[in-house]
């Protein structure tokens, strides 16, 4: 049984064409993430992220609309070269249904986001969402400029803002471009 695990955890990453952005297990230090939630604008949304028994991350919670809220969301800045032939982020996950974002920037210091919302089944996934279609964000607002079209990567984060309250949750197993 372990080993079809195994086979089955890497089986998603062809070696070939597959270049790592992330990747949970169990030695995952959760440090590395920041959480940030709609309490920065006063909202009282509710989130975590911790690493389940298998190794994958879970980022859960609850989204509130009181005080004007209504996101919750978890980042990481992690520097990823892209490749001139890379057309996709990749993402491993299994989600519950939901619809989340996943976004990046280019520049730590930057106040936009390139956002590209993805739709979960409720059962393990592989997502890819093409890096020409993460549109500029600010502040939930659609911003008239370029798709994301540069070389780097430093920040990452998944953001759940469906206008509605509810709880979620969102296994994560890695990330990935291709």
């Amino acid at each position: 049984m372990k080993w079809i695990l195994l086979l089955l955890t890497f089986n998603w990453y062809p070696q070939n064409n597959m270049k790592e952005i992330y990747r949970f297990s169990t030695k995952t230090n959760l440090r590395e993430w920041r959480i940030v939630n709609d309490g920065v604008m006063g909202g009282v949304s509710r989130s975590n992220l911790f690493i389940v028994n298998e190794g994958h991350g879970q980022f859960s919670g609850h989204v509130s609309l009181e005080n004007n809220g209504g996101f919750a969301s978890i980042q990481l800045n992690q520097s990823a070269t892209i490749p001139d032939e890379t057309k996709y982020i990749v993402l491993r996950v299994k989600g519950d249904g939901k619809q989340y974002e996943f976004r990046l920037k280019n520049n730590l210091y930057q106040s936009v986001s390139y956002v590209h919302p993805f739709k979960t089944s409720g059962e393990w996934e592989t997502i890819r969402l093409a890096i020409g279609e993460f549109y500029p964000q600010y502040f939930g607002q659609k911003l008239n400029r370029p798709n994301f079209n540069y070389k780097n990567i430093e920040q990452i984060s998944f953001l759940i803002s469906n206008k509605k309250e509810e709880d979620f949750k969102l296994l994560i197993d890695g990330i990935s471009m291709n």
